[in-house]
């Protein structure tokens, strides 16, 4: 019997133009990916599309593609929404890549940077705009953006913009834009409220789905590790010890990330954190050094997960499970892309096993719970946020412990003052390099010390009191 072999997908035979075909060859784009050779001659017939596949599969050209094909053909304008900046970012580098030979003009509209830069970039009248739903309500507000030219609009991982309580702005943008207008919509996961938005704003939309929702990509492996939360750090040590490649570390919530980053400098190790308290210059700069190997760890919050598109990111730690769970799926496909292998590890504390059960269910796998390695000695005043809180109350201060006389700002900042951790001090009387956190004037800050505590014995009161 003769075999049959099985002929590989090919741009050539998707309805894509000569001239984009050539870009594709100069770039070694081959073979399209099986969401790209199911979408593009689909949007290039016009039809509203609801994409449904694993990150990293190449969502962008598969929509980018036609959408340049279809502007070529007209003056109208395609508007590509998503969820955070570095997405926004890296989708503006994607499309740049594939059509700035061909002339094309974007605006990138995030918040971060100043508007009188987005609003010049709005005036040259560009093919198409990159936006956050947030900063595009406050041009439309101002008057120096309309969606009167918006042909194409594209829902890039909508899911995320659900999830971060985008539904507001995006109901208000799909009602102010053409009612004749093509519509995208493009996840990892699909969920009920992401259906109802289609059904309301999507006319019968051609729904493809390459893998089931929540699936994950085989070539990762998992793993999850069931520990204490304040032996967390060692566990980590002894993960990146063993591991020489890229890490993508994720953390719940800023503070943590900040912390994790700091205990990573301290084991010899270049690390940077990327969460929403950086500005955009510095989201940029954590970006561009984690890409060109300057930092081998880059720590994480899910707000900033999602424009994270690095080659080679070959191991993806969860420090904290996310709040949603669904989001675990996306993290772990910062790793694996593009067919290479990767690996995701987890490390769940034993009141987090319900979690881990849910995480199967949702990616319809089970997640083997390894045995936990010999963890390096403790190190000194490397304790987690979550340790501190339950040593010095959510307030930061042991009412316990003697408390000296004089003034507690009196001690700001110093390595000799006897308060070990987080207090409140009023941020107008904070300097920048106390760790003032910018946008907050006016508020009780919160500010923090990496030194080890000082003991405080009755000798250091005498004649004081």
């Amino acid at each position: 019997m003769t075999p049959v072999h099985k002929v590989a997908p090919s741009f050539n035979n998707l309805g894509l133009a000569q001239s984009l075909l050539a870009i594709l060859a100069d770039n070694k784009f081959t073979n399209p990916t099986p969401i790209q050779h199911q979408s593009i001659p689909a949007i290039l017939e016009g039809k509203d599309v609801i994409g449904i596949a694993q990150t990293g599969t190449g969502k962008t050209l598969a929509f980018g593609l036609p959408i340049l094909q279809r502007l070529a053909k007209s003056k109208g304008q395609a508007l590509v929404l998503v969820p955070t900046r570095e997405l926004a970012l890296q989708v503006d580098e994607v499309l740049q890549k594939v059509g700035r030979s061909l002339g094309l003009k974007t605006a990138v509209i995030i918040g971060g940077e100043p508007s009188g830069r987005q609003i010049a970039q709005l005036r040259r009248n560009p093919q198409i705009v990159v936006a956050t739903p947030g900063r595009l309500i406050d041009h439309m507000q101002q008057r120096t953006y309309s969606l009167e030219k918006i042909q194409i609009l594209v829902l890039d991982e909508a899911d995320r913009m659900l999830d971060i309580g985008f539904l507001p702005q995006l109901k208000q943008i799909l009602a102010a834009a053409p009612q004749e207008r093509q519509t995208l919509m493009f996840s990892a996961t699909i969920a009920k409220a992401i259906s109802e938005l289609a059904a309301r704003h999507m006319k019968m939309p051609f729904r493809i789905e390459v893998a089931p929702s929540g699936q994950t990509a085989a070539n990762i492996e998992q793993e999850v590790f069931v520990i204490r939360k304040e032996d967390k750090m060692r566990l980590l040590e002894k993960t990146l010890t063993d591991h020489d490649g890229t890490v993508l570390v994720f953390s719940r919530t800023k503070h943590g990330a900040r912390k994790i980053a700091a205990g990573i400098c301290s084991m010899d190790r270049k690390a940077i954190e990327i969460h929403s308290n950086r500005s955009l210059a510095q989201r940029r700069e954590a970006m561009d050094g984690f890409k060109s190997g300057k930092y081998q760890v880059l720590v994480a919050t899910d707000i900033a997960a999602r424009g994270i598109d690095v080659k080679d990111i070959s191991l993806v730690i969860n420090f904290d499970l996310p709040d949603n769970l669904d989001d675990y799926v996306h993290r772990i496909g910062r790793t694996g892309r593009a067919g290479k292998f990767g690996k995701a590890v987890s490390f769940a504390t034993p009141e987090q096993r319900s979690d881990i059960k849910q995480i199967e269910r949702l990616i319809r796998k089970t997640l083997p719970i390894l045995t936990t390695p010999t963890l390096p000695p403790h190190r000194v005043g490397a304790a987690m946020p979550e340790d501190r809180e339950r040593r010095f109350g959510s307030g930061g201060f042991n009412r316990n412990r003697q408390r000296p006389s004089g003034d507690r700002n009196s001690y700001r900042g110093s390595s000799k003052s006897p308060y070990h951790g987080t207090f409140r001090t009023p941020s107008r009387s904070a300097s920048a390099g106390e760790g003032r956190l910018s946008g907050k004037s006016g508020r009780s800050q919160r500010h923090s010390f990496d030194y080890a505590p000082r003991r405080v014995s009755r000798r250091d009161y005498r004649g004081q009191r």
